[in-house]
């Protein structure tokens, strides 16, 4: 596991704080599905502002 996760870019000091549910996650593969609608971005950046 550590050598998947050092090919992927994952420092070991890294690897080993990871959590069960991190490394699964880390090693599904990727959602693909359509890009987001402006207005469904501009829906979600109302909810959820960006105070920076």
């Amino acid at each position: 596991m550590l050598r998947v996760a050092a090919q992927g870019g994952v420092q070991p000091a890294d690897f080993w704080r990871l959590s069960l549910k991190e490394w699964r996650l880390l090693m599904e593969a990727p959602v693909e599905g359509l890009p987001l609608a402006r207005s469904e971005f501009e829906r979600m950046a109302e909810a959820w502002p960006d105070d920076r």
